[in-house]
């Protein structure tokens, strides 16, 4: 039994330090770039992270790659 994965969504997330608490602990806020190419690279998608990183307010401490993804046995 085969099985294949088809992706079919590919969203990048910036993960931005935004302070502390009042305990010192850090709070952190995602901001999401939802519909990437399935087929864009990770280097693709963590240089466009890259660029979008000075036009945010707050200081990028986190790139991720969230993909979805179909399976289906041949």
């Amino acid at each position: 039994m085969a099985v294949t994965n088809t992706r079919i969504d590919s969203r990048l997330q910036l993960v931005l330090a935004v302070g502390q608490d009042e305990e010192g602990n850090m709070v952190y806020k995602t901001k999401s770039f939802n519909n990437m190419k399935t087929e864009a690279s990770d280097e693709q998608l963590y240089q466009t992270a890259v660029a979008l990183a000075p036009l945010q307010q707050h200081i990028l401490e986190e790139v991720a790659r969230d993909n979805r993804s179909i399976l289906t046995e041949e």
